[in-house]
């Protein structure tokens, strides 16, 4: 039986890079480990409303950079940097860093963005807008914007069931085993009235070269 791989992970040495990007010792590593996941849940609750596809996360000896891949970026800056200044403060009081960094970068087409298009279906599902017709929605503008392909998941009590599900759509080509293809992973939770929902959303884009694929 097939087993299932996450596609960011699968092709890490061919065209995706890691989320966090540093090295550590054996006495740092669980600190370090245990910090980024403090941050990334931070930002995940305080910039719910930004649009954050990712973080990424870089350190070198007590130098940290947070690297926030928004399609909003203006409400994470705020007026004059005045957000922005606070969040630092605050992802700094989550840190041994004696020096932190916050970058914001804007995202030019959300559409393309799997987690963003997932987070967007999720935020459907729990509006009690069909199921059918988000997902059918996201498809197609992701195509109409440009992909080579785009398949989406959901998973769960659609429609307040009585029996959970799987339904799925898809547009083009996405090849999960082809190392080279550019394909990209996103994941949401719809929490629904009937219980849990999960959506899955990959998408292919079209090639970029290489520069352009390992800044992702």
């Amino acid at each position: 039986m097939g087993q299932k791989v996450n596609p960011i992970i699968f092709r890490i040495t061919a065209n995706k890079n890691w989320r966090s990007m540093w090295f550590a010792n054996k006495k740092d590593y669980l600190l370090f480990l245990s910090e980024d996941f403090k941050i990334r849940d931070f930002l995940k609750k305080r910039l719910a409303s930004a649009a954050v596809a990712r973080v990424v996360i870089e350190r070198a000896t007590n130098r940290l950079r947070v690297n926030i891949h928004s399609a909003r970026p203006g409400l994470i800056i705020g007026r004059k940097g005045a957000d922005l200044d606070g969040l630092k403060r605050d992802v700094a009081n989550l840190t041994h860093a004696s020096e932190v960094a916050v970058d914001v970068k804007e995202i030019k087409n959300p559409e393309l963005e799997p987690q963003l298009v997932a987070e967007n279906i999720a935020l459907q599902l729990e509006r009690r807008i069909s199921f059918r017709r988000a997902m059918k929605k996201a498809v197609q503008t992701a195509m109409d914007f440009g992909a080579d392909g785009v398949r989406v998941r959901c998973s769960g009590r659609l429609g307040g069931s009585e029996i959970a599900r799987t339904e799925q759509y898809r547009l083009g080509r996405v090849p999960l085993h082809t190392i080279r293809a550019n394909v990209d992973y996103g994941f949401a939770e719809a929490h629904t009235p009937a219980g849990l929902i999960g959506v899955k959303c990959w998408i292919c884009r079209k090639d970029e070269g290489p520069a352009a694929r390992l800044g992702r």
